[in-house]
């Protein structure tokens, strides 16, 4: 195996380790916030996230629905925090419709994942289900070893050269 298709093959599996992601959103006065939400994904890399519409996050979403999105290394593990392994994805946020099948399938995905937590949230009115769907994004794993995430393939990397900088 070549060093690419190892470093491919570490982009493939690289969200298993994760629960949570890192959501950066922006407000209509167009104020950032950072925060963080628990995840599905499915086969075609769309993040789900369950959230509640009193969150300061859920409410830029609803206003303006993009977001950036962070897998990072956990600090513990990495070699170097100047270098630490990350992902990153541009992202489209829709709101999935209540009781929808979509929204049954992926609230079931979640009650695997997370458990009895979600049979809470499904009764709440102000919870809700965000689909983030990527339309690209960085993967790093060092200095000088950074790579963009086909936005037309989202399973292949482009290798950063130049004065490409993060």
């Amino acid at each position: 195996m070549s060093q690419f298709e190892e470093i491919q093959t570490a982009y493939q599996t690289f969200t298993e380790q994760f629960k949570s992601i890192v959501i950066s959103t922006v407000s209509k006065d167009s104020i950032p916030n950072a925060s963080y939400a628990p995840f599905v994904s499915d086969d075609l890399k769309n993040i789900y996230i369950y959230v509640s519409g009193l969150s300061i996050h859920t409410q830029n979403l609803n206003d303006i629905p993009k977001a950036s999105i962070l897998f990072l290394e956990d600090e513990s593990k990495t070699q170097q925090i100047f270098a630490r392994r990350r992902l990153s994805y541009e992202c489209n946020a829709s709101l999935l419709k209540r009781d929808t099948a979509t929204w049954m399938i992926v609230n079931s995905d979640f009650e695997a994942r997370f458990g009895n937590i979600i049979k809470l949230f499904r009764d709440l009115p102000d919870f809700r289900i965000f689909k983030l769907t990527p339309t690209g994004g960085r993967f790093v794993i060092g200095f000088g070893a950074a790579y963009e995430v086909d936005p037309t393939n989202l399973n292949k990397l482009i290798h950063v050269t130049g004065e490409s900088q993060e």
